[in-house]
């Protein structure tokens, strides 16, 4: 069964055509509940959210919940019974619109909260129709249904079959904090192979600095992978591994030195992968944690390749953020636009000098975002003006994500180990907010009849209600999988632009999907925006392809030959 998911609140958004917009601007709104380390949308009302079993203030069952679902209309949190302990875990969608959360922390031993460990982890999200999220489970089974390796600080990334992939850290070691008992293997879900793990030599020679692993899926069905200051393409189909250039300038990017990456938006009629990766540190990783200065400032460096042969050779160009970020994030937004926000100034993993500045109180907070527009000349791409500046730190454990609405969801950011509210300078952050574009206070376009479910290379169409304030000059459709958000990372965070045509009279939009299967995996979750003269609608859920339980060859890889 298909379902169609039109956002109920882009009327709440049209404002009158003469009404002046209020720009970029923050607005708080709500609090979590639970800390919101990890979040992610799974539908047009609710976004799910995790942290670990500790003394977060929302209640389930009689003891402090560590799993809620937020309610864009309501902004409130519905908490969710989880099982297994979440902390540090990742996630995805798989082909048929289940969020699958995997991996996680052993047992905290905490008498209020029954946990159970959660290194081998899987937490299933079925899709669900209540808008409220009142009637919505989450399902675990960990004596049946789990990992084949313990993984803490793993990373996932749906692939061209509407699977996962995912990998790194075997066991949990806080102190160190640094990869010292790895796991160095991929697994998938559902499993291949007969659930035996592939070995990595990517991740045993990126050691220790290799936690959380950027992971991109790629147009041609390979993944792209980053860690510490190296980086592969890897080919699922025939478990090879092929060496990119380094990172440039010794900058590391993966925990605990997190700087960010992202897949930039992907455009017909190539649909050309590009990567860019931001932050970070380019700090030894072979002085011990507990030894590492916390005084070294966050690298300010961006680093972009196109993953082209005649890209590869010429490797990754580099340019410069306004301000060095330890743990940013980048949002791609409707337009193509890449927003770069979250983070601190100083070069701080976990670390006891770290919590010495944070008693001190020195620490270099970052306060403002920025924008990065791909389409720029090198130098002209980052740029703050106009961008406001917020009052909430969010640094370590904190989520940023895109909503339907077309706003930017920002919740959690905690250094302490558990929840700590008035005897630090900094407590645990359960503060909602958003950032919204200025296209929020404006009269935008309203999708109307999008098809409930489009296949690939396809042509459909939309009826659009554009207001008469806008020219229509330009008009730009994009698919958008809005990712799984923790530790400075989006994972399967993706926008594939379509090709688009406005009829004379303004009213319909020709639109043909996109032809490279692997490129988007986007089955159910996805969400189409379309941007006019730069004002974006807000987005409109879709299922793309069959929507049916991974794997699924007949999308995957084996079109590939025939996709151009």
């Amino acid at each position: 069964m298909v379902f169609l998911f039109l956002s109920v609140l882009a009327a709440a958004y049209r404002v009158s055509a003469a009404s002046d917009s209020l720009g970029w601007h923050f607005v708080q709104n709500g609090t979590s509940g639970v800390l919101a380390l990890e979040a992610m949308v799974v539908s047009p009302t609710l976004a799910i959210m995790f942290n670990r079993p500790s003394n977060d203030p929302l209640q389930v069952n009689g003891h402090p919940a560590w799993g809620a679902l937020w309610n864009f209309e309501t902004n409130t949190a519905t908490a969710l019974d989880v099982l297994t302990d979440s902390f540090c875990a990742s996630g995805a969608f798989i082909s048929n619109g289940t969020m699958i959360s995997l991996g996680g922390n052993p047992l905290e031993n905490l008498e209020t909260v029954p946990d159970k460990d959660g290194l081998m982890g899987i937490r299933i999200f079925e899709p669900c129709l209540d808008p409220s999220g009142a009637s919505c489970t989450l399902f675990e089974d960990p004596d049946n249904i789990h990992l084949a390796e313990k993984r803490w600080y793993p990373s996932s990334a749906r692939i061209f079959d509407g699977s996962l992939v995912y990998d790194t850290w075997r066991t949990h070691a806080p102190a160190a904090f640094y990869n010292i008992d790895p796991a160095n293997t991929f697994e998938f879900f559902p499993p291949k192979d007969g659930g035996v793990p592939r070995s990595s030599a990517f991740l045993e020679r990126t050691l220790p600095t290799n936690l959380f692993p950027r992971v991109l899926a790629l147009p041609d069905g390979k993944v792209f992978i980053a860690a510490n200051n190296q980086s592969i393409i890897y080919d699922i189909e025939t478990n090879t591994e092929t060496p990119l250039p380094d990172i440039p300038n010794g900058v590391r990017i993966t925990n605990p030195m997190d700087g960010t990456a992202t897949l930039l938006p992907l455009s017909p009629p190539d649909y050309t992968p590009e990567v860019l990766i931001c932050g970070g540190s380019a700090t030894d990783d072979s002085i011990p944690s507990r030894n590492l200065s916390a005084q070294t400032p966050a690298s300010d460096q961006c680093s972009r390749i196109t993953l082209t042969p005649e890209g590869i050779a010429q490797g990754w160009e580099v340019e410069h953020m306004l301000e060095g970020r330890m743990m940013p994030e980048m949002i791609l937004l409707p337009n193509g636009q890449v927003l770069i926000t979250n983070g601190r100034g100083l070069d701080l993993p976990r670390s006891a000098a770290s919590r010495i500045l944070w008693a001190n109180r020195m620490l270099i907070i970052l306060f403002t975002p920025s924008l990065y527009t791909p389409s720029a000349d090198v130098g002209q791409r980052i740029s703050n003006v106009g961008l406001p500046t917020t009052d909430i730190p969010r640094m370590y454990h904190a989520s940023v994500s895109l909503t339907p609405m077309g706003n930017i969801f920002l919740a959690g950011s905690n250094e302490n180990v558990l929840i700590v509210n008035d005897s630090v300078k900094f407590p645990s952050e359960f503060r909602v907010e958003y950032l919204n574009p200025p296209y929020m206070t404006v009269e935008r376009p309203i999708l109307q009849d999008v098809p409930s479910q489009i296949g690939f290379h396809e042509n459909f169409t939309i009826t659009v209600d554009i207001p008469e304030s806008l020219n229509a000059s330009t008009v730009q459709v994009a698919l958008m999988d809005l990712g799984f958000s923790s530790h400075a990372f989006h994972s399967s965070s993706r926008l594939v632009f379509m090709t688009a045509s406005l009829s004379e009279d303004k009213t319909t939009l020709s639109v043909l999907s996109p032809r490279i299967t692997g490129c988007i995996r986007l089955d159910l979750v996805p969400f189409i925006f379309v941007t006019v003269d730069d004002v974006s609608s807000a987005g409109a859920q879709v299922m793309v392809g069959s929507g049916l339980s991974p794997p699924v060859p007949d999308q995957g890889v084996s079109l590939l030959s025939t996709s151009l």
